[in-house]
C-alpha cells in the first residue's frame, strides 16, 4: 500500500504569509486596533510583573493568620517591584541590554567586611570596608551616574563596650 499525499495550497498560502506575524484575537468588540493593542501590552507587562515577582524576586504565597501581616507582605512586594521597574527604567538610556536581575548580580560582588583591631585598653577599632567594585560594575557606575558610597570612618568602641 503507498503512501499518498497532496498538498492543500489555499492553507499553506495563508500559513506562509502569516509567518513571522502575531496575530492575537479578542473577545472585545467595537474598538479600535490601537486600543487593543495597548490593552494586549498591559497584559503583557503585568505577567511579567507576577514573573518576576515569582522568580527575581523569589516572592511565595505565604499564609499568613494575622490582617496586618498580610497588607505588609503585600507592601514589600509591592515595594520590591516598584523597585525592579525603578532599576529598569533607569538601566534603559545607559545599559538597554542589562536586565534588573543582571546588574543586581554584578552589584552582589560587592561586599562590606568589618575588621576588628583590638586594642591595648580593651577597646575595639572597627574599620568597616567595601570591597572595590570589579571594572564591568565601575563603568556601568559611570553611565549611570552614581557611585558606592565613601568608605565609612573608623568606630571605636569603649571599654568594655561590645561591637555590633
Amino acid at each position: 500500500m503507498a503512501l499518498r499525499f497532496s498538498l492543500r495550497k489555499d492553507k499553506l498560502r495563508n500559513i506562509r504569509r502569516r509567518e513571522g506575524r502575531y496575530l492575537p484575537r479578542t473577545n472585545l468588540v467595537g474598538r479600535e486596533p490601537a486600543q487593543m493593542w495597548e490593552f494586549y501590552i498591559q497584559l503583557v507587562h503585568v505577567e511579567e510583573a507576577f514573573r518576576n515577582l515569582k522568580g527575581d524576586l523569589a516572592l511565595r504565597p505565604i499564609r499568613h493568620q494575622k490582617e496586618e501581616r498580610i497588607e505588609a507582605h503585600i507592601f514589600v512586594a509591592f515595594m520590591a517591584f516598584a523597585m525592579q521597574v525603578t532599576l529598569r527604567r533607569r538601566l534603559r538610556d545607559p545599559a538597554p541590554g542589562l536586565t534588573p536581575r543582571s546588574v543586581l548580580e554584578k552589584f552582589a560582588a560587592v561586599e562590606m567586611i568589618g575588621v576588628l583591631l583590638p586594642a591595648t585598653d580593651e577597646r575595639t577599632i572597627i574599620l568597616s570596608r567595601q570591597t572595590e567594585p570589579e571594572p564591568e560594575l565601575r563603568v556601568l557606575l559611570d553611565q549611570m551616574r552614581r557611585a558606592l558610597p565613601n568608605q565609612p570612618p573608623p568606630r571605636i568602641t569603649a571599654k568594655g563596650e561590645g561591637t555590633r
